[in-house]
């Protein structure tokens, strides 16, 4: 297999969910020197829920959205600034921002099945010069079909490509290989995706969906994220080119900035039963705290909340859901 596969860097967006968004000016400056070192090609960073999402209800950011970006665009010269953005917690005002800031890149989210709250975000993007692209989160709880509809609403919207992301990470390769294969061959832009390694299987995910068509792979140094962490990023490159696919990216560097950089920020991230039960209940993986949380104050097993939000499709954004859950679980067991 001779082709080339772009792969992001979203550590310093996503790898905040795993120290409660606190990432430092110092961490944000010598990651992203390292990053540009390791000759990447697009590094996102901001809150893990992207512009405008720092908030009580999410959890606030050490630093501001603008402080994140001035920081890594400061250590950047050939590797792209960008910046993530979920409608309704980030505005056209936001971009804006964002753009004055440095930003190159956006990455606009939202619902697997509701693109079209993307379209004002992705077309505004696109028309200030941005290199736009689409995710759709939860994807597992959309059949391929309806996932090449909302993929294809970003595509009219301008989008350069669009990624499906594993937000539970509760996909299986060959689920993988499905949804890929259908938004490869229905679409005209770029596909891609971005796992979560709850079940053990990001690395496999993303390599699923690299043989089913995808150009894009998004990923994490040493696999921080939320709950079990994200793809692991030095790892899925050497899979990469073991495989003779090439990214573009120094290997060494990579294994570098994870070992002397992100090691000492977090450790690897493991799969423990909170996190894998959030694999197994399709649920989104940063509910895992407000879960515990929410299970220890009403005397319940942490395990049978996060079932039951998967049970009843619970999404990200719905966090105050937890609580009237674990309530009514415990007045059931009582």
């Amino acid at each position: 297999m001779k082709k080339k596969v772009l792969v992001i860097d979203s550590t310093l967006r996503d790898g905040s969910h795993a120290i409660s968004h606190q990432f430092t000016r110092e961490h944000v400056a010598s990651y992203a020197k390292a990053a540009e070192i390791a000759k990447t090609q697009i590094l996102i960073v901001g809150h893990g829920n992207g512009l405008g999402a720092s908030s009580l209800h999410l959890g606030f950011s050490l630093l501001s959205d603008t402080e994140y970006l001035k920081y890594a665009k400061k250590e950047l010269h050939r590797t792209k600034l960008g910046a993530f953005l979920i409608p309704g917690f980030g505005t056209i005002t936001d971009i804006e921002e964002a753009i004055q800031n440095g930003a190159e890149v956006l990455m606009v989210a939202s619902h697997c099945t509701e693109a079209t709250i993307t379209r004002q975000h992705i077309e505004f993007s696109v028309k200030k010069g941005l290199r736009t692209f689409g995710v759709l989160m939860m994807s597992h709880m959309a059949k391929a079909e309806i996932l090449l509809e909302e993929a294809k609403k970003m595509q009219d919207y301008g989008a350069f490509g669009v990624l499906l992301m594993d937000s539970a990470g509760t996909c299986l390769p060959d689920e993988v290989t499905e949804k890929i294969s259908v938004l490869t061959q229905g679409l005209h832009i770029e596909t891609g995706f971005h796992a979560h390694n709850n079940l053990g299987m990001a690395v496999a995910n993303s390599i699923a969906a690299v043989k089913a068509g995808a150009t894009i792979i998004d990923a994490t140094s040493r696999g921080m994220g939320a709950g079990a962490g994200n793809c692991q990023l030095e790892v899925v490159v050497a899979v990469l080119e073991k495989m003779g696919i090439k990214t573009g990216l120094d290997l060494y560097q990579l294994m570098d900035n994870s070992e002397n950089i992100i090691s000492k920020i977090q450790n690897s991230p493991s799969i423990n039963s909170i996190t894998l039960t959030s694999g197994l209940a399709g649920v989104f993986s940063g509910f895992a705290p407000h879960a515990k949380r929410a299970a220890e104050r009403f005397g319940l097993d942490p395990r049978d909340v996060l079932m039951e939000l998967g049970k009843r499709k619970v999404v990200a954004g719905q966090e105050d859901k937890i609580i009237q859950i674990a309530l009514e679980l415990s007045r059931t067991k009582s």
